[in-house]
Formats: structure tokens, sequence, C-alpha cells
């Protein structure tokens, strides 16, 4: 293929309850890392838990509007999708000063601990990043003093020993690769982690593991 005739991967999102894309990137408009601008007839705004607008560049809850929507009736889960007339996505984002959106993460994938708002797969890419680490899986677990801290479920590469050693070891890379506030403050060593049959990472039985010891 002729350079002249390749094209740039575009990164974009949608939603079911939309049934159309509302953010994405363009041919004569994009940007790698983000995933683009509003579509024609779309709105979007990065809001905190009581719908207000954020600053550029703090992470959020994405909400978006425009000429579609729905929402399934029978799922309980979806009672407040909808807003004051802005759909509530589920997806963390950010916004950049030229009004670029950035994914951050699924919001139930958003830690936050002592004000701070922490994406769980940031801090799994860190530690994914050290060549000990196999496979990893990051929670926010309570804490009475912070709120949640962050908690890293870890299979370690063979022939790495899971001990304390491994765990400093393991928090100093994280410090070191992002903002040293994200480090996991617990991790905990583990063979295997749950997963579906194709392979997905079960984060939320991991968050159910923990309520459960708890009670």
């Amino acid at each position: 293929m002729d350079a002249q005739d390749r094209q740039p991967m575009l990164d974009g999102i949608g939603a079911t309850e939309m049934l159309h894309i509302f953010i994405t990137n363009r041919f004569d408009d994009h940007r790698p890392g983000c995933t683009g601008r509003p579509v024609s007839g779309y709105q979007g705004r990065i809001v905190d838990e009581a719908m207000n607008e954020l600053p550029r560049g703090e992470v959020g809850k994405l909400v978006v509007r425009g000429p579609t929507g729905c929402r399934y009736m029978a799922d309980d889960r979806q009672r407040n999708y909808v807003r004051n007339g802005w759909n509530i996505t589920g997806d963390s984002f950010w916004q950049d000063d030229d009004g670029r959106f950035h994914f951050a993460a699924r919001s139930d994938d958003m830690i936050i601990s002592s004000g701070y708002n922490i994406a769980g797969p940031e801090v799994e890419a860190a530690l994914l990043s050290h060549p000990a680490v196999m496979e990893c899986a990051v929670i926010g677990a309570p804490d009475d003093e912070r709120g949640q801290i962050v908690e890293a479920h870890v299979v370690l590469a063979s022939g790495h020993a899971a001990d304390a050693l491994m765990i400093k070891l393991l928090q100093d890379h994280v410090k070191a690769v992002i903002a040293p506030y994200k480090y996991p403050r617990r991790i905990i060593f583990t063979h295997a982690l749950p997963k579906t049959q194709t392979g997905k990472i079960q984060r939320f039985r991991l968050r159910d593991q923990q309520s459960s010891e708890r009670r």
C-alpha cells in the first residue's frame, strides 16, 4: 500500500442507548491518544456527581445529548441514565483546552482517594510495564481515612517471589511511571484473576469478594 493511500485509524465513542456515535476524530481533525470532538448535532460535557460541569483537564463523568436517545425501561440500573436532559454514559473522561475528549476509564473503574480521581486502567498499565507482572487488575478498596485506596491484584511472572520486597518494588515502579499519589497502597498476589469465557477480567468479582470479606 502506498503511503498516500494510508489513512489513520480514528478513535470514537457511541452507545446503544444513543443509537449513534457521538464523539469521534475526523480524517481532517484527529489527534493520537484522544477520542475526538462531538459529532454535529451532539454535545458532550464532563461533570461531577451533582452534574456540575468540571474545568478542562479534570476527570469526571461524560454526559452527552443530541437528536437520538433511548434507555432500557426494564433495567433498574438505567433508572437514572438520563438527568436534566443529559445521557450519563458510564464513562469517565477529561477534556483538553482544544475541546477534545480523552478517555480515562469506565466510571466503575474510577477510584476516588483523598479527593483524587484515579483511573484503574492507568495504574494497571504502569504495573504491566514491570517485567515481574504477568497480569493485574486494579480496584478501589474502602478506606476509613481516604475513602478508597488503590488495590492491585497481581499475577507475577514465573521466577518472581510474592514477598514484601516485590510489593515495594512494584509500588516504587508505579510512582516513577505515573503520578506518585496513584500508586497501589495495597498489593495482593494471586495465581489467577477472575475472567469471562472470552478472557475479559471481571473486576466486579474482586469488588464483590472484597465486600464479602468486610461483612
